[in-house]
C-alpha cells in the first residue's frame, strides 16, 4: 500500500468523506471550511469524491481547488483503471448492488481523463502528526479498501484493521476513516479510531443532513452541513438518477438497507 506523510498539523483539522458527486454539499463543505478558517492543508478527505450524485466532475474539481488532501476510496481505484463496478463491497444481487450499476455508469460516461488520471496518483494511506498524536488516514479498512465497518461492529475487526495498519506504518494514536456513511468514535484500546461520515448521503436516521469532524485539542467534534438537498436532488433527477437515492437526500434514508446491521436499519432508527 502507498501513503504519504502530510506532516505535522496542529490547527483544527477538517475531516471528512465521501462527497459522492455531490457539488452542492460540497460547495457547502468548503464555505464552512472557510468561514471557520479552516487552513487549506488542514482539510483531509477520506476518499469517494464521486459516486450516486449528478457533479462527478465538478465535484471533484472542487476538492481539488480547495486544497484538501485525499487518499484513494473505492470509487477512485475502479474509475482510475475503468472497471466495471464501483467495487463498493455490495453483496451480488443485492439492491444496493442493483442500484449501483445506474450511478456508476452514469458517472463513467461523465468523468474526464485528466481525473482518472488524477485518481491513480491518491496514495492507500496519509499519515499526520496533531497535537502529538500520530493520525492514519484510510478509506474503509487495510485488508479491504472497501471494508464497511459500522459503529456497532465488534472490536476485533477494528483490531484487526488497526494491527495491519500498523505494519505499514507504524504505531498510531488516531485512525480515520470513511466508507461506511456514519460519523462516529470507537475507543480500541490506546487507538481512537473516527469515522468522519460522509458529506453527501445522510446517516438512514429520516434527517437529510450530513456530518463531518473537526479534529482539535486531541478531540474530535462533529458538526451537521446544512446544504441545498433539494436542489441536488433534482439535480440527479434532471440527469435520470431517479434510482432512490435522489429520494434519500430529501428524506434522510437509504433506498435500501441491506447492507446495514439490524441496529441501524430504518425500523430501529424511527423505533
Amino acid at each position: 500500500m502507498e501513503y504519504i506523510d502530510l506532516g505535522v498539523r496542529n490547527q483544527p483539522v477538517l475531516l471528512f468523506g465521501g462527497s459522492y458527486s455531490n457539488a452542492h454539499a460540497t460547495k457547502a463543505m468548503i464555505n464552512w471550511a472557510t468561514e471557520n478558517k479552516i487552513a487549506d492543508d488542514h482539510r483531509i478527505m477520506t476518499g469517494d469524491a464521486v459516486a450516486y450524485c449528478a457533479h462527478p466532475n465538478e465535484t471533484i474539481d472542487l476538492i481539488r481547488k480547495s486544497g484538501a488532501a485525499m487518499v484513494a476510496g473505492n470509487c477512485e481505484k475502479q474509475l482510475a483503471i475503468d472497471a466495471q463496478d464501483c467495487g463498493c463491497g455490495f453483496e451480488g444481487g443485492s439492491l444496493c448492488n442493483l442500484l449501483s450499476v445506474g450511478w456508476y455508469s452514469f458517472t463513467t460516461s461523465l468523468l474526464r481523463t485528466d481525473l482518472r488520471q488524477w485518481m491513480k496518483t491518491l496514495p492507500d494511506i496519509a499519515i499526520f502528526t496533531h497535537q502529538g498524536l500520530r493520525a492514519a488516514v484510510i478509506h474503509g479498512g487495510v485488508s479491504d479498501i472497501a471494508r464497511f465497518l459500522w459503529p456497532n461492529s465488534p472490536q476485533s475487526e477494528f483490531e484487526f484493521e488497526i494491527k495491519l495498519l500498523q505494519e505499514y506504518v507504524g504505531q498510531i494514536d488516531l485512525v480515520i476513516a470513511g466508507h461506511c456513511g456514519f460519523a462516529f468514535t470507537r475507543q480500541i484500546g490506546p487507538v481512537t479510531w473516527i469515522n468522519a461520515g460522509t458529506i453527501a448521503m445522510p446517516e438512514n436516521r429520516g434527517d437529510p443532513r450530513t456530518r463531518f469532524a473537526v479534529l482539535e485539542r486531541k478531540a474530535v467534534r462533529f458538526h451537521y452541513l446544512d446544504y441545498d438537498h433539494f436542489a441536488a436532488s433534482q439535480a440527479m433527477r434532471n440527469a435520470g438518477l431517479n434510482q432512490g437515492y435522489d429520494k434519500s437526500l430529501v428524506d434522510g434514508y437509504w433506498p435500501s438497507e441491506e447492507v446495514l446491521p439490524a441496529d441501524l436499519r430504518r425500523e430501529r432508527a424511527i423505533g
